[in-house]
């Protein structure tokens, strides 16, 4: 599945003429990379599990209802990714104006709040989590508002790595840091089913790494960019530690931060607060080669990643 040769619009239905400059030598590029590993973590991940109850070795986990922790992970990046593939056949395929199978911004907006509340309300009434963690303060319990919390935490994160999935080994690359950091926390409190969906999850993202590394050679599309957004939210709220989870992957809220910005800029003042937005494209207008924004973005969350570990195991 090959990206093809188009115009992209921004959330207003205007043309962007910079961002198409940046990428037009991505045209021709597989875009299916992200299905790939949304597949393969999948089977593995299940077929991992099935493995321990054969063997009947104890999965250990903070929460009594183990299975629902599992299914609230498998949904969160297998309804995502199946959200994406719309947009990625939008790519792949050159179509008609009255053939538009691409979703509009609002409606694909919606059905990621639909997706979002059903993930928030299992989280809050299957694994009874209805509080956040804050350092310095300890917890803070949100009641009901906890889902109202966690719906725009998974929406918010889905769209950052999207937008962020724009450079050559960017979006993957980061996020394979954040979640070696949100590993070692799972780790820690010995919960099984999300240290061992994150390791296969990992496995997979750093394979496909080799391969997306400039100059790539596949892209992780709309339907591997959105999934992982969306699941690596939902992996920070699952471990109870939003606060870290807003650290750790504190490129992608300055990215999706930039974006909004911007929108905000354009509905209302009828002009751009920044050059260009999100801030990964203003450095490449800013003349920066996109093998230097990427690693410096690499090494930037290192930093945050080791900031968030500590502010994760503080009390």
């Amino acid at each position: 599945m090959q990206r093809q040769n188009q115009e992209t619009r921004d959330a207003f239905n205007k043309p962007t003429p910079i961002f198409d400059h940046f990428h037009k030598h991505k045209q021709g590029i597989p875009v299916g990379g992200g299905i790939l590993i949304v597949i393969t973590t999948l089977v593995l991940f299940i077929l991992s599990l099935l493995l321990f109850i054969v063997l009947r070795r104890p999965i250990q986990s903070n929460y009594p209802a183990i299975f629902s922790e599992a299914k609230i992970i498998i949904f969160s990046l297998l309804s995502f990714s199946l959200l994406g593939i719309y947009d990625d056949i939008k790519k792949i395929f050159i179509l008609p104006k009255q053939q538009h199978i691409g979703l509009r911004l609002r409606h694909k907006l919606i059905i990621e709040v639909i997706l979002a509340s059903i993930i928030a309300f299992w989280l809050f009434n299957d694994l009874k989590i209805d509080f956040v963690h804050i350092p310095f303060f300890g917890v803070i319990k949100l009641y009901y508002f906890y889902i109202i919390f966690a719906v725009f935490v998974i929406v918010a994160f889905a769209n950052a790595v999207n937008i962020t999935d724009g450079l050559d080994g960017l979006s993957s690359g980061v996020l394979m840091i954040a979640l070696m950091s949100f590993w070692a926390v799972a780790r820690s409190i010995v919960d099984v089913p999300t240290s061992l969906f994150i390791g296969v999850w990992l496995g997979g993202i750093i394979a496909f790494l080799y391969f997306n590394i400039f100059p790539a050679r596949i892209m992780l599309g709309d339907a591997g960019a959105l999934a992982f957004g969306a699941t690596f939210a939902v992996v920070g709220l699952t471990l109870g530690k939003p606060f870290s989870l807003l650290i750790i992957g504190g490129l992608f809220v300055v990215e999706i931060g930039s974006s909004l910005i911007q929108l905000v800029g354009k509905k209302f003042y009828k002009s751009k607060i920044f050059p260009v937005s999100p801030f990964h494209l203003w450095l490449q207008l800013k003349g920066w080669p996109e093998p230097k924004i990427v690693m410096r973005f690499w090494l930037m969350s290192i930093l945050l990643s080791i900031f968030g570990l500590m502010v994760a195991f503080m009390k």
